[in-house]
Order: structure tokens, then sequence, then C-alpha cells
């Protein structure tokens, strides 16, 4: 993982949490215990950086949603 995407992983988590009003703790833990951070966060980096936070959020959430984790 480069530091952009550490720098956008980290822009997700934020952004989610909030929407979510979830500690940021909580919603990496759900993010990384269910793959989505690894396999679809960073794993999608190169398209999914050029999307706005409240795409993202949402396609996030329903990801989160569809694997049982919110």
């Amino acid at each position: 993982m480069n530091s952009n995407q550490v720098d956008f992983s980290t822009f997700c988590i934020g952004s989610v949490a909030a929407a979510l009003n979830m500690n940021q703790a909580e919603v990496y833990r759900r993010l990384k215990s269910s793959g989505i951070l690894m396999n679809y966060i960073v794993g999608c980096y190169d398209v999914l950086h050029t999307f706005g936070r409240l795409y993202l959020v949402e396609d996030i959430t329903s990801l989160m949603k569809k694997k049982g984790v919110l």
C-alpha cells in the first residue's frame, strides 16, 4: 500500500464514520474484518479515488450492508 492509498483509506474511513455517526476505529474494524478495506477500497483505489465523498460514502455503506457488517 502506498501513501496515496493510505491517505485515501483514511479519508474513506473518516467520511463513513461521520456519515454513520460512528467511531472511526469501529468503522475501520468492520471494513477490515469484512475485506472491504483491502479488497475494495485499496484494491480499487485507481478508480475510486476519482469519485466524490458522497458517492464513496453511499457506495461503501451499501457494500457494508451487503457484507453484513452494518
